[in-house]
């Protein structure tokens, strides 16, 4: 069966199951028992938030286990798998949102995979079996009233070997420190921490009890917490909605407390669980960083400035030009480039990607050495050749611009300046602060738009033009950029050397609006492209 049919099915029986849960509840809840505990749960927020508050300490306490099984796995991205975890049960069938702690970690650290794997199930072995035990234990009678032996029987017999498997994977990964992640076998305190973050987890049941006017023992909490927890082991339903409630009426049945207020405790006992799951764990997707789903912007903290090179007193400035089909101005761009820059030779290369007009023909005839790319590949695929070919030719600095027409070729010595001199090691021609002749309104809207964006993604309040397409680096840059994508490489490139710890810089230019041609640029396809490949450069080690 394929993958997306058996996702379908899942999802399918998961709504299903859902849809009869709450439709049954539905029939059977005392709307006004319910109304009464709920207006009395609210007027007693302290009770509630100091009940939270150590709902809260029960997973501190198993992410600081985790922490001690596995050390180099930091306390907040431990807590953080948790609570994507806890999220992930409340909001998907079949208990899914198990997988999603070992999937956070994956996403948000350096950690390999097989120690994660190995102490995430380990971990979660010890949790089921300490709810097991203080069902047996704490609860003799609610045990025997609500879970069948068999099932219990079967279910430590499961976790005991699934415990002993994961202790053993544990300990051969301890042999091989590459791959075992300085693992540490689970102690005494791994055991007593995921018994005490049971016993804590059930003060919220026992504080809507007491609020509700329910006779609730602490005692009796911990119990009907742990045999409710057991009982719905494998939930169905998203946060096991409906076997939740089964089971922990019944067991305040159990203990004396009439069918209607056990009811009424049970789902709010449940509402304020999947509401801290759900604000808890939504906040848990993106705190700390990185991100569940990765970063969304440059970390604050940036590598050192890499060293300059030496450069030959003769080097050159080399310009490259990227071009498409840019025959009426090519020409005119490469013989308006001055000869020299500071004392150094000018060297125009033209990258030709696929045109099917005379291009590079024109090119050549102005006296730009022309690199013919075959096909039409993308500027963001011509960018990168033209800095290869560049860096080829030992250069002091490296600038390049578009062809078509736009930007002054006279300005580069401008942009190739602070390269020069040291001061720089990319540094962008910006529009915004310099003259801009002509700019078609929507144009101007959309390059301030995105430019906002890229300010916001670099954290550079100085960054004022985030598409400009003229801009120097330093051989050192030129050799270091990566452009991820074939379709463009503004954002890009400017993400990749400043997450590399390259020095900015921005200059005045001149620009005009293009007379002739075609931009190859649509708003659609253009966030299409540049969006999915700038978070891809975000998170690319």
């Amino acid at each position: 069966m394929a993958k997306s049919t058996i996702t379908a099915l899942r999802r399918w029986l998961g709504a299903i199951a859902l849809a009869v849960a709450v439709g049954y509840l539905a029939v059977v809840v005392d709307l006004s028992v319910l109304a009464e505990s709920a207006g009395a749960l609210v007027t007693a927020p302290l009770a509630l938030g100091g009940a939270l508050a150590v709902y809260a300490a029960a997973f501190a306490l198993r992410a600081a286990a985790w922490c001690r099984v596995l050390p180099a796995l930091g306390f907040g991205q431990s807590w953080a798998a948790l609570h994507v975890s806890l999220l992930g049960n409340h909001v998907l069938p079949l208990r899914l949102g198990e997988a999603l702690r070992v999937t956070s970690v994956l996403r948000r650290t350096p950690v390999p995979a097989r120690p994660v794997i190995a102490s995430a199930v380990t971990l979660r072995v010890a949790d089921l079996l300490a709810v097991v035990g203080l069902a047996v234990l704490a609860a003799p009678a609610l045990a025997r009233g609500l879970l069948s032996p068999v099932w219990v029987v079967l279910l430590v017999a499961l976790l005991l070997g699934a415990g002993a498997g994961a202790v053993v994977w544990m300990a051969r990964l301890r042999r091989d420190p590459a791959r075992g992640g300085a693992l540490r076998l689970p102690g005494p305190g791994v055991a007593a921490a995921a018994v005490a973050a049971w016993v804590l987890e059930s003060s919220v049941v026992f504080t809507v009890a007491q609020v509700s006017g329910v006779p609730l023992s602490f005692g009796q909490a911990v119990g009907v917490t742990a045999v409710t927890m057991v009982a719905q082991t494998v939930a169905v339903t998203p946060g096991g909605i409906g076997s939740y409630e089964a089971a922990g009426t019944a067991a305040l049945v159990l203990l004396g407390v009439p069918a209607g207020p056990a009811l009424a405790v049970v789902l709010l006992t449940h509402a304020v669980k999947t509401a801290y799951s759900l604000v808890v764990g939504g906040v848990a997707l993106f705190v700390p960083a990185p991100a569940y789903f990765g970063r969304f912007r440059l970390p604050r903290l940036l590598p050192e400035r890499p060293s300059p090179e030496p450069v030959a007193p003769d080097a050159p400035v080399v310009a490259f030009i990227p071009a498409h089909n840019e025959e009426e101005t090519v020409g005119d761009v490469v013989t308006r480039l001055p000869t020299h820059v500071a004392g150094r030779p000018v060297r125009a290369i033209v990258v030709d990607d696929g045109s099917t007009d005379s291009t590079a023909e024109r090119a050549g005839a102005a006296g730009a050495l022309v690199v013919r790319m075959g096909k039409n590949q993308g500027l963001g695929a011509a960018v990168r050749r033209g800095l290869a070919e560049a860096s080829a030719l030992q250069p002091a600095c490296i600038v390049y611009l578009d062809a078509d027409g736009e930007y002054f070729p006279e300005d580069l010595q401008s942009v190739a300046a602070p390269v020069l001199a040291g001061e720089a090691d990319y540094v962008v021609g910006s529009r915004f602060a310099g003259r801009i002749d002509v700019m078609r309104p929507h144009r101007r809207l959309g390059n301030q738009v995105l430019t906002r964006w890229v300010r916001w993604l670099t954290r550079r309040p100085d960054l004022t033009d985030g598409q400009s397409g003229y801009r120097a680096f330093s051989p050192v840059a030129a050799r270091a950029a990566e452009v991820v994508h074939d379709y463009n490489y503004a954002q890009v490139l400017t993400l990749d050397l400043l997450a590399k710890g390259f020095r900015y810089a921005e200059v005045p230019i001149r620009y005009t609006f293009r007379t002739t041609g075609t931009s190859f640029i649509r708003l659609g396809r253009y966030l299409r492209k540049v969006v999915p490949a700038v978070h891809r450069e975000l998170n690319t080690p």
